[in-house]
């Protein structure tokens, strides 16, 4: 190793998911001058070498992948919201159902939620508690259509307090019941980079 190697984090806005992960992680390997330490949701740590990195041509190629550059405190906050809730939902292991979603947020981020949800509205066209709904049906929708765990299983691993609660809040936002989406043979998903 390099004393004179810079270590950074590059903020990236529009992670979602571990294919993200994987996209960032092969234009990074294209990128010269730098060595990859790790990539994760929202963000990559790399080492950068001697030499100069493009950060103007790297911002394009982002772009280009449906990503952003992150450079202000601010947003990059609001992706770190997203992303929280993200991890919540999906690799939680029924988290939801353990701690209030106030609650890890605040603790993950450490910042009052009250704060976490005004700077989440003030960024957004929705109010972060839409958001995190959104997300959670989006969640149900794919372990539905793996159609591997009942109702009642799903509805305890969203964190939702009865299969009722989850079928009128599935039907709300998707204008399906459950069982109707069940039977549809092209089931409709919103990709989570779209919810807002």
């Amino acid at each position: 190793m390099n004393d004179s190697n810079k270590y950074i984090v590059l903020q990236i806005g529009n992670m979602v998911s571990s294919r993200c992960i994987s996209l960032i992680q092969n234009l990074l390997e294209t990128v010269p001058n730098i060595l990859i330490e790790k990539v994760f949701l929202g963000a990559a740590q790399v080492q950068l070498k001697e030499g100069k990195f493009d950060f103007i041509n790297f911002q394009k190629k982002l772009q280009e992948l449906g990503f952003d550059l992150i450079y202000d405190k601010e947003t990059a906050l609001f992706e770190a919201i997203k992303v929280s809730v993200l991890e919540m939902i999906y690799y939680g292991n029924n988290l939801n159902t353990i701690i209030r979603n106030s609650d890890y947020l605040s603790d993950k981020l450490a910042q009052p939620y009250s704060f976490l949800s005004k700077l989440f509205s003030d960024n957004a066209s929705i109010t972060l508690e839409k958001y995190i709904i959104l997300v959670k049906i989006e969640r149900v929708k794919e372990l539905l259509s793996y159609n591997e765990m009942t109702l009642s299983e799903i509805s305890y691993q969203m964190g939702y307090s009865s299969v009722q609660y989850l079928s009128n809040q599935f039907k709300q936002i998707t204008n399906f019941s459950v069982s109707e989406y069940k039977l549809l043979q092209i089931k409709p998903r919103i990709p989570l980079d779209r919810l807002i």
